[in-house]
């Protein structure tokens, strides 16, 4: 095992991962016994990647899963409440340690890790929390002639281990939200968490094992190039996020196993900002949106599609809200980020580089995978920007003559995660609506829904297939199994489907067949 390979040598170093309140919390309900505590413990070292978890040792983690899936681990609600309760205490436990590990990864500001992933992944189970019971009781159907002396129900029964894979640019939310949803269903779940938010991933794989179920619940590190080979150990559903072109071999190595997938995936989500709209609050909540994490989100809008009549007081309108949200010098400003890596930066580098042109910021540091908030005016369709995926801090601006353009522009392309309009005339927001497929739509903001736990969130199409958040998350991971509860009573009405069949008797199935239409129950007695 992974942590059988760690030195003794490294023993103390380690003691110094878990903080005092953790050395009190050891008898706590939700918490494993001593020994599975030093076996977490001896996991990993702070600041340090995880070791990848290797094929073998993912075969290993699936069967332990199934054994205790098997076994009805986590069938009874008090199991799932418990384990529900356990995320939420090692988000409040450890919200310092997430701040840091984010931190590391993503330079993100302490005030987004808290609002966009520690408090999102909280309402999440505490919404599922109040909620499970009433999510597992059965579904009762509404009878008709047929099924009148019946019982018709739908329940929904967990899948068994389902594979979580995260995406880095919301590397808590995008594991732990679906994770809630995979506990409230009854299922066992092993996690991927991205190897690209190494620190993050590295608390991810030490601490769920401290606070979860150690045989229902395993954290394992694979590269992206390795995950089709994990996904292909057969699962009984995979939940993916990330960009296109893994989710295509995502699913097709799901396909080969007959494995059913959720796929979240990143593009280019438009946003129209029409002639009627105030600036002077679209401004700022576009800018947010495609500026916080340094504009690697999934539902950040990816470019503007703005009214010929409207482009420079937005242009300028944008150009004082980044002065306001990040001073004269953003590189310095503590409320924004850094690029996850080097690979990312210098693509988004490169496009910026060759499409449009830069009205503000551009400024680019290798070092330290800078790029500066950047808007780009005069922009293309057939611009680099344009034609490939990206996420970094650059919003390209593109003018259209009224909504019909916009709506024309939209629907040429790959149906969007997301699609935003900002306008203050109804009719205009409900045709952006109305004609216009993609996963999500937003009006007069942008990413809040997304984030909302009443809301199913997810794509269509190119933007991937599938949705998740509070009750849709619980039917993600359920299957709804329908069940009819018929006593051996009236066999003097069901013996006439049985041969040898007879005019008289199917004069008799259709008559019945005819009532039933009328009652707008459409069946036969059967």
């Amino acid at each position: 095992m992974r942590g059988e390979r760690c030195c003794s040598e490294d023993f103390q170093h380690k003691l110094q991962l878990f903080s005092a309140a953790d050395l009190q919390n050891m008898s706590s309900p939700p918490s494993p016994s001593p020994a599975r505590w030093f076996r977490a413990l001896r996991r990993t070292r702070l600041g340090e990647p995880c070791l990848k978890t290797y094929p073998l040792e993912c075969v290993d983690v699936l069967k332990r899963a199934r054994v205790a899936f098997r076994a009805g681990r986590t069938l009874k609600e008090g199991f799932r409440l418990a384990q529900l309760e356990a995320v939420v205490q090692m988000l409040e436990e450890h919200e310092c340690d997430f701040v840091d590990a984010l931190g590391r990864d993503l330079h993100k500001p302490r005030f987004e890790t808290v609002v966009s992933e520690l408090i999102l992944v909280k309402n999440e189970a505490l919404h599922a929390i109040n909620n499970l019971r009433k999510w597992m009781q059965p579904q009762h159907v509404e009878r008709n002639l047929s099924t009148s002396l019946d019982e018709c129900l739908v329940v929904s029964e967990p899948l068994g281990v389902v594979l979580i894979v995260g995406t880095w640019c919301s590397p808590v939310q995008m594991c732990l939200v679906p994770l809630v949803g995979a506990i409230a269903a009854g299922n066992c779940a092993i996690i991927s968490p991205s190897e690209c938010t190494a620190h993050t991933a590295e608390l991810l794989h030490r601490l769920i094992p401290f606070y979860l179920d150690n045989e229902c619940f395993h954290v394992i590190i694979a590269g992206s190039n390795d995950l089709p080979e994990v996904v292909e150990l057969k699962f009984d559903h995979v939940f993916f996020t990330g960009n296109g072109e893994e989710g295509s071999r995502i699913a097709q190595a799901a396909a080969r196993t007959l494995t059913p997938v959720t796929l979240i995936l990143g593009g280019k989500n438009p946003c129209y900002v029409d002639k009627q709209c105030d600036i002077s609050t679209t401004a700022p909540r576009i800018a947010w949106a495609r500026f916080h994490n340094a504009g690697q989100s999934l539902a950040a809008p990816g470019y503007i599609l703005c009214h010929t009549d409207v482009k420079a007081r937005l242009v300028q309108a944008l150009k004082c809200c980044l002065l306001q949200f990040y001073g004269s010098d953003p590189r310095e400003s503590r409320s924004y980020g850094r690029m996850v890596n080097l690979e990312l930066f210098n693509r988004t580098r490169d496009m910026l580089w060759r499409s449009g042109k830069v009205t503000v910021g551009g400024q680019v540091i290798e070092a330290e995978k800078y790029i500066a908030p950047t808007i780009l005016t005069e922009v293309a369709e057939q611009d680099p920007i344009m034609q490939q995926d990206f996420f970094g801090p650059v919003l390209p601006v593109l003018t259209v003559n009224d909504v019909d353009e916009a709506i024309d522009f939209i629907n040429k392309q790959e149906k969007p995660l997301c699609v935003y309009a900002y306008s203050s005339n109804s009719k205009v927001i409900s045709r952006l609506m109305t004609e216009t497929s993609s996963g999500s739509f937003c009006a007069n903001d942008s990413i809040v829904q997304s984030l909302m736990v009443a809301l199913p969130f997810g794509g269509v199409g190119a933007s991937g297939m599938g949705s998740y958040h509070g009750r849709h998350s619980f039917d993600t991971f359920s299957h709804r199994k329908s069940c009819l509860l018929r006593s051996t009573r009236f066999e003097c009405v069901t013996y006439l489907r049985y041969p040898p069949y007879e005019d008289r008797n199917l004069s008799l199935m259709t008559w019945a067949s005819t009532l039933s239409q009328k009652s707008q129950g459409w069946c036969q007695i059967l």
